[in-house]
């Protein structure tokens, strides 16, 4: 099957009805792409298995990941809330399962749209965020041209957020968790405005467990963190894959929206079905910068803080690496300014091509001594 990548889209999309929140579904996850093979079903066209069964409608505008290669993994059931969670019966991989043709969880797209939507930040060289700047203070490329016309350019420091909160729970975070669930408490507190914005939170360890989905109630938000419990080991690049894919990309977007998910851990991997760029993959098409904070307590963190930061780099988010638990915070409360301190712009590109492949975005200040943050690019949809 072709994967349905995502521009930034406009109302003249239909929409195919979504499935199920995953760990309400009874369904098994498809397992993430495979690069090779999505090389190899570039050059063919295998034939459609029947369709599952649609589920309830959704008007989100984000497709999902195509299936991965045909029994690369074996079937398992989908990640489970906290409160559905059973150990007995929990799945050894969260992200595999059985390859189906016409995944309800696809979306059609019947007319290419060809706009894109951007949101990026920028700073000065001492890291304080400028809001000021007009459009012509910027210039656009999208795979190395300029765009073909720009439709809308506005600074925004109001944008309605979708955040989801990460938090690695495995046992090698064990001994500074209690004040990293209060830091993590006291942004949701202070970021999330009732009847605004929405947040979900994800504890992971050797599964991603959602112990509390989308909402807009800092309380029921707070709870989801405190019932958090370490243990287990670290699959890190799944937790992201599955955040991205089964979550954000699942959750309808009513206009201009910032999607951003806050990662906090130590970096280290060792139980993930999918690969770090596969996850780095799934979230450009969700269109979510991910911003994350090290809870390696030293200067030196090695290949995990390394692993951080790459993430962050390649989706238009920041990586914060704390010397002091109480840093933690501080970080929290950078990430809360940055999240409302950002330009929005609307572009159609030039030379666009519907074909599915990955397309460069850079955005460079024409003024000097200015950093600029933005994802790295998007993948074109398909005819």
């Amino acid at each position: 099957m072709k994967s349905w990548p995502i521009v930034g889209l406009l109302a003249a999309v239909v929409l195919t009805p979504f499935a199920a929140q995953a760990q309400n579904s009874s369904q098994d996850l498809p397992s993430a792409p495979s690069p090779a093979w999505q090389k190899t079903q570039a050059k063919t066209d295998p034939q459609p298995a029947p369709a599952a069964p649609a589920s309830t409608p959704s008007n989100s505008a984000t497709p999902s990941a195509a299936p991965s290669q045909p029994n690369s993994s074996p079937p398992t059931a989908p990640p489970q809330t906290a409160q559905q969670k059973n150990p007995a019966t929990s799945a050894a991989d969260p992200i595999g399962a059985a390859n189906t043709q016409d995944d309800d969880s696809m979306v059609t797209l019947r007319k290419t749209v060809n706009e894109v939507h951007l949101v990026f930040t920028v700073t000065d060289k001492h890291g304080h965020y400028i809001k000021d700047l007009k459009q012509s203070d910027f210039k656009i490329l999208d795979d190395g041209k300029p765009p073909e016309s720009i439709r809308s350019f506005r600074s925004e420091t109001d944008l309605p957020l979708e955040v989801g909160l990460l938090i690695d729970a495995s046992n090698s975070i064990r001994d500074r968790f209690k004040f990293e669930q209060e830091a993590a408490i006291e942004f949701l507190s202070q970021t999330i405005r009732r009847n605004y914005d929405q947040a979900f939170v994800i504890g992971f360890d050797v599964t991603p467990e959602v112990t509390q989905d989308f909402t807009d109630d800092t309380e029921k938000l707070a709870n989801g963190v405190r019932i958090l419990r370490p243990g287990g080991g670290t699959a890190l690049y799944d937790a992201i894959y599955y955040a991205c894919r089964d979550k954000l990309m699942k959750h309808p977007m009513g206009g201009a929206t910032r999607r951003a998910i806050i990662l906090v851990s130590d970096g280290d991997d060792n139980q993930s079905h999918v690969t770090r760029e596969e996850a780095i993959e799934m979230a450009q098409r969700a269109e979510v910068s991910i911003y994350t904070i090290s809870t390696n307590l030293t200067e030196s963190g090695g290949h995990g803080d390394k692993t951080l930061e790459r993430i962050a780099e390649a989706t238009g988010g920041r990586s914060y690496v704390p010397f002091q638990i109480t840093e933690v915070a501080n970080a929290f409360a950078s990430i809360q300014e940055e999240l409302r301190s950002q330009y929005a712009v609307a572009y159609k590109p030039s030379g666009f091509q519907p074909d599915g492949h990955f397309r460069s975005i850079e955005v460079q200040a024409t003024l000097k001594g200015l950093h600029v943050r933005s994802r790295r690019g998007y993948y074109a949809p398909t005819q």
